[in-house]
């Protein structure tokens, strides 16, 4: 079985790589579901906290931490989970946290508190982050040939983008039937069946000349990531204050002493010189722009659906599957083309794609109905998946074999700052719009804390306006619903901007760069 020595970069070779045998692509599988799951995990929630609120009858502070831990501990160990796989052996690490992922669903699904719940999805981001850096590690050393590695990639890349879109709908089809507990068991015949084929399936690799493991930096860069992601996250939620600001500026400037220490340290857990490489560079960044517009889409959209359209969890949800399927196609486009073409063209192409879907997005108004934001989701994401494929092909690419758990990681750790950044700054955008707008539809005579819930949130708005006589009632909600629409347009527009920036440098840096099918690179 081939896998446990380097895999050819981007650069050329004397020698044709091994093309991967029918063991290595069922092996890709298992890697794949590790993917689907650990991205599930992360909107599964979404859709249930209704129902856990209903059983468990957790305060608003528990709730929000309920749906956070996960995240927060998943992007904030997956540096030092990355680099302790390439000490200790990406196997082990891998199958250590599918075990640990399978008992922590248990413990969740049966959470009886709230405290248990939000323990038990702590547990649920620590093994999720020993899961998702090794996955795209191994990958790096078991499929040697570029063509075969990228369309493995490929799938990588679907796997993770689809299961954080196929959470919500997961949830509402097991809801429809089961209790709220059954969206976290649905992991434990997956993990089971990674347990067993793991071993058989999967090669291991570790660093030829494993080095020791920096215990204080894995520590400071959890420091540095939590407190950031939360911070974003308060922002989001509309709390520009002194607690949220200054956990960003704590959590910047512990990263600063963090990247420090890498520089200085002879067994860094993440190396910096990586940077350097300016194809690596450009595509952790092109990474983190795309999550950022994909999960800030998912937020926006959602929210259309639900409060503006009035639709259930469950068929809100099934509304995405256009937008699922045009990743898949972007994926499959951007391999097949990038059999013949440059990365940097590919790279543009999808951005500026993305950013059409986002300008489609914007013509959203109060009458306009599904169809426009369903458009131009689908749109979006099929853009997004000519992007994500070559990315991450590139950054697997120029990373030296003993680092690969190291790149993997930074690759995995930008897709959870995209997407943290993305749900803070586009849904601060359009809250800003929101309320800045509700605030001259709100009767005079409404009492304080209701005003001050209905410039909170739309839904709140809404509910507010339900008790209220006519023709106040009706103002507040068709006003209401006009500012929420307004400000999806100015955040959406936002995001097409960015989008576009980002497709002139990745044209302009990436244009030397050409990753070849058959590993003769320039």
């Amino acid at each position: 079985m081939t896998g446990t020595s380097g895999a050819p970069t981007a650069h050329s070779t004397d020698t044709p790589p091994v093309r991967a045998t029918y063991e290595e692509w069922l092996g890709l599988v298992v890697i794949v579901l590790c993917c689907v799951l650990v991205a599930m995990d992360i909107s599964v929630l979404f859709y249930a906290v209704p129902f856990v609120s209903a059983d468990l009858t957790p305060s608003t502070s528990e709730v929000l931490w309920m749906m956070d831990i996960y995240g927060f501990l998943l992007a904030g160990l997956l540096i030092t989970m990355g680099a302790l796989g390439d000490r200790i052996g990406r196997r082990r690490l891998l199958l250590f946290g599918a075990a640990g992922f399978g008992v922590a669903s248990v413990l969740a699904a049966y959470s009886s508190s709230p405290e248990l719940l939000i323990a038990s999805r702590a547990l649920l981001g620590v093994a999720g982050a020993t899961l998702a850096p090794s996955t795209l590690s191994l990958i790096r050393n078991m499929f040697h040939d570029e063509g075969q590695r990228r369309a493995a990639v490929g799938l990588w890349t679907a796997g993770f983008a689809a299961g954080a879109m196929l959470g919500p709908i997961t949830a509402g089809v097991l809801l429809e039937h089961f209790w709220w507990g059954s969206v976290f068991l649905i992991n434990v015949p997956v993990m089971l069946l990674v347990l067993v084929l793991g071993p058989i399936l999967l090669p291991e690799f570790r660093s030829p000349s494993p080095e020791r493991f920096d215990l204080f930096s894995a520590g400071l860069s959890l420091a540095a990531v939590l407190p950031v992601v939360y911070g974003a996250k308060k922002f989001a939620e509309g709390h520009l204050d002194g607690t949220s600001v200054s956990s960003v500026v704590l959590g910047l400037a512990v990263g600063a002493l963090f990247i420090r220490r890498q520089r200085r340290s002879r067994d860094p857990l993440i190396d910096t010189r990586l940077f350097r490489d300016r194809a690596f560079s450009t595509a952790i960044v092109t990474t983190t722009v795309v999550q950022l517009a994909m999960l800030g889409m998912m937020m926006l959209s959602s929210q259309y659906a639900l409060s503006v359209l009035a639709l259930r969890p469950f068929v809100a949800s099934m509304w995405q599957l256009p937008a699922i399927a045009t990743l898949f196609l972007g994926l499959t486009v951007a391999g097949v083309l990038a059999q013949r073409i440059r990365p940097a063209f590919i790279l543009c192409t999808g951005l500026t794609i993305a950013a059409v879907g986002f300008a489609v997005m914007s013509l959203v108004t109060a009458d306009s109905g599904l169809a426009v934001i369903v458009v131009g989701s689908s749109i979006m994401t099929s853009g997004v998946g000519m992007v994500v494929l070559l990315a991450t092909d590139v950054v697997v690419a120029t990373a030296p074999p003993e680092r690969a758990g190291s790149a993997s990681a930074l690759s995995e750790t930008s897709n959870e700052f995209g997407g943290a950044i993305g749900i803070a700054m586009l849904g601060s955008i359009a809250l800003t719009v929101y309320r800045r707008e509700v605030e001259d539809v709100i009767p005079a005579q409404l009492p304080a804390e209701a005003g001050e819930a209905a410039r909170g949130t739309l839904q709140a708005a809404l509910e507010v306006a339900r008790t209220l006589p006519e023709p106040s009632g009706s103002a507040l909600e068709r006003g209401s619903i006009e500012a929420f629409t307004d400000g999806l347009q100015v955040a959406v527009l936002t995001g097409s901007g960015i989008l576009l920036f980002v497709a002139v440098v990745a044209a302009v840096a990436l244009r030397p760069v050409r990753i070849d099918p058959k590993g003769e690179g320039e």
